[in-house]
């Protein structure tokens, strides 16, 4: 049977060898090798392009709390007699607005807010209108609550009209569900005072839909955090990126800001708020509705390990020259218990400070958190000497705790070489290395991973992605040659522990920042070409890495490699066999398949590719399934593939990234 079979490989090999050139791929399933971390494909999230409020945050009212300091009215408009005033009932929220009678019978109060690019409807969906509000005066006063088009050809802008009834000198919260009548992207939401007795006091004025991710009222948009989920992710770090470190420390994301009564979190300026000239949103701000029990609770539900960064106690070094925008060293033990109470937070039990926080916010038993980072993107000594006492005071009282520390914000040179061996030198468990590269870098890149230290720190490739020179935006070819660089990160595995791709989310009407992963306006989302390939590694993963190589190589797109990519892995009794066809000419191959058991051979059970001729093209909003990958048996037409015993022949098309599915 061995020796039939040793046959039939050859047969399949000289075969395929008189009609063209072909790529011998050796995979060696009895040497199975390192085995892939349940970590290993994961998410970033950063609030950057609209990502939480207004993206994945389902709040649909902007500057709810009347706290943007620039205009506490801004994303607003007032109408009749309305005052903002701050001696409200929440202490880090002070602002609220007084609608008074506007002293004349055909005139009216009151407010109409524009949200987020609009306020996104669909016909038949229920929304959950809230407000904490009072009669100052006492009484009883009537909100009439109508979601609105202005510019409706019908005799009116109303679609629904809704009434509150505020009836108490007191705060309360006072809430109405609303069915939209008809499906709007850009409708506004409209306050009337209508009883017109006298004053009411509104707050945190808010409107969700009840439809939420896992039906939370606190909650995210549902098609997103799908997405999400549907990428089989194993971990996901938040809350960024370069917001952990703020322009300056006052605005760097405090996480204690954003536990507790949704209420009572504070608004914090967003990094990105002033960054990008060429692309400007004033308004721009975190409202901390999606904070870090939110991020624990959706790592939870969707399956992933939470990896929470917090600031070093640097401010963005590429935006503060000057040492003094930064805390020095002898003080930074607030920031050094910040890490700590946060690991309680997540960890600790229910009876202790901040596990007490987490239980009454709905999460009694703790998160099992396993991974912190400290710092972003920062970089030279003076990150050393910051890091360094963190890790001390985590490692004495976390020790289980795994510490992911920076190589900076370049994927090699000066910087990087220097911090490589301090995070060595300092016990890191992982350090975090960011790359947005061209074209070529990515095709030089195949390799990258095998000749690191198998000793020391493991490789978190925190964020990447490829950025074409004169073409930065989503499109197939970079895709391809991201799905490309990802076949060394999977035969690296012993080195690499976890990769994701950056930034994740982008809403079409705000972002500054491209490519990204998933793309969305006010009702619908799109998930790129990029997102297919990083759901088709989480989905195919498998368990350890197969040897597999060309004529004794790795397959990285080495000269003499015809712009091949590939791995292998073992899950089970499957087999996940990756090549990417990096060239314009379709390639033959073989697959041969050593190692096996006497009288045991292997059979295709089915092929997925991912190919287009619209090289710079990708999925859009209008047609989402422009670009994706099929399924179909190992030998669908275009691929005239054959199996037999222990190789297999097949072609894979120009610009493909092709993943075999193998039984043994």
């Amino acid at each position: 049977m061995i020796r039939k079979n040793i046959l039939c490989a050859l047969a399949v090999s000289l075969t395929l060898a008189a009609n063209a050139q072909v790529s011998q791929l050796d995979i060696n399933l009895k040497k199975v090798g390192a085995p892939l971390q349940p970590t290993m494909y994961g998410i970033f999230f950063e609030d950057i392009n609209f990502a939480a409020d207004g993206g994945l945050y389902a709040e649909l009212v902007k500057n709810r709390s009347f706290e943007f300091p620039q205009d506490h009215l801004q994303g607003w408009k007032a109408f009749g007699k309305v005052e903002v005033r701050e001696d409200g009932p929440f202490e880090r929220n002070p602002h609220y607005v007084r609608l008074s009678e506007p002293g004349h019978p055909h005139k009216w109060t009151g407010l109409d807010n524009e949200g987020f690019f609009g306020i996104g409807l669909k016909q038949g969906e229920k929304y959950r209108f809230s407000v904490w509000a009072r009669v100052p005066d006492g009484g009883r006063e009537t909100l009439r609550i109508e979601l609105i088009d202005p510019a409706s050809m019908g005799e009116n802008q109303f679609y629904t009209q809704n009434r509150v009834v505020v009836e108490s000198k007191e705060w309360k919260k006072y809430q109405v569900v609303i069915t939209a009548p008809k499906t709007d992207p850009k409708a506004i939401l409209r306050i009337f005072l209508e009883s017109r007795n006298g004053a009411v006091d509104l707050e945190h004025v808010s409107l969700f839909p009840v439809d939420t991710w896992m039906g939370h009222e606190n909650g995210m948009r549902k098609d997103l955090a799908q997405a999400l989920y549907d990428l089989h992710p194993g971990v996901f770090r938040f809350p960024g990126g370069c917001i952990v470190e703020g322009t300056d420390l006052e605005t760097r994301y405090n996480w204690k800001n954003s536990v507790g009564p949704v209420e009572n979190r504070p608004l914090n300026e967003n990094r990105w708020e002033y960054t990008f000239p060429h692309r400007f949103y004033p308004d721009y701000y975190q409202s901390y509705g999606l904070g870090f029990f939110e991020f624990f609770q959706l790592s939870e539900e969707i399956g992933a390990e939470p990896l929470p960064i917090l600031s070093c106690g640097l401010a963005c070094q590429f935006q503060n020259e000057n040492a003094d925008a930064h805390v020095p060293v002898e003080e930074l033990q607030p920031y050094i218990q910040d890490a700590l109470d946060l690991i309680e937070f997540a960890n600790g039990p229910a009876d202790s400070q901040w596990g007490k926080l987490r239980a009454e916010m709905g999460h009694p038993e703790p998160f099992n958190m396993k991974y912190i980072g400290i710092g972003n993107e920062q970089w030279d000594a003076l990150y050393l000497e910051h890091l360094e006492p963190f890790i001390d005071a985590i490692r004495a009282k976390y020790p289980e705790i795994n510490i992911v520390g920076s190589s900076g914000p370049n994927s090699e040179g000066d910087q990087f070489d220097y911090l490589w061996p301090e995070m060595t030198r300092l016990g890191a468990d992982l350090v975090d290395e960011h790359f947005y590269r061209p074209y070529n870098w990515f095709l030089a890149q195949g390799a990258r991973y095998d000749n690191y230290s198998r000793k020391g720190p493991k490789v978190f490739a925190g964020e990447y992605a490829c950025h074409a020179t004169g073409k930065k935006w989503n499109h197939f070819y970079a895709s391809l040659l991201e799905a490309a660089f990802m076949t060394g990160l999977e035969r690296n595995a012993d080195v690499v522990h976890m990769a994701t791709y950056a930034p994740l989310f982008a809403h079409v009407e705000g972002w500054q920042w491209r490519p990204d992963l998933i793309w969305y306006d006010n009702l619908r989302s799109m998930r790129t070409v990029s997102w297919h390939v990083q759901q088709l590694y989480g989905q195919y993963k498998g368990r350890n890495v197969l040897p597999l190589t060309m004529n004794g190589a790795n397959v990285t797109g080495a000269d003499g490699q015809n712009g091949l990519f590939a791995s292998a892995v073992q899950d089970g009794d499957k087999i996940y066999v990756k090549v990417v066809n990096t060239t314009d000419k379709a390639q033959d191959l073989v697959l041969n398949f050593t190692g096996l058991k006497r009288k045991e051979a292997v059979k295709g059970i089915e092929s997925i590719r991912l190919t287009t001729d619209k090289l710079y093209e990708d999925n859009t909003l209008d047609e989402p399934q422009n670009i994706v990958p099929v399924k179909a048996g190992f030998a669908p037409e275009s691929m005239e593939a054959t199996a037999k015993g222990t190789a297999m022949s097949t072609t894979i098309e120009p610009y493909c990234f092709t993943i075999y599915v193998i039984q043994r």
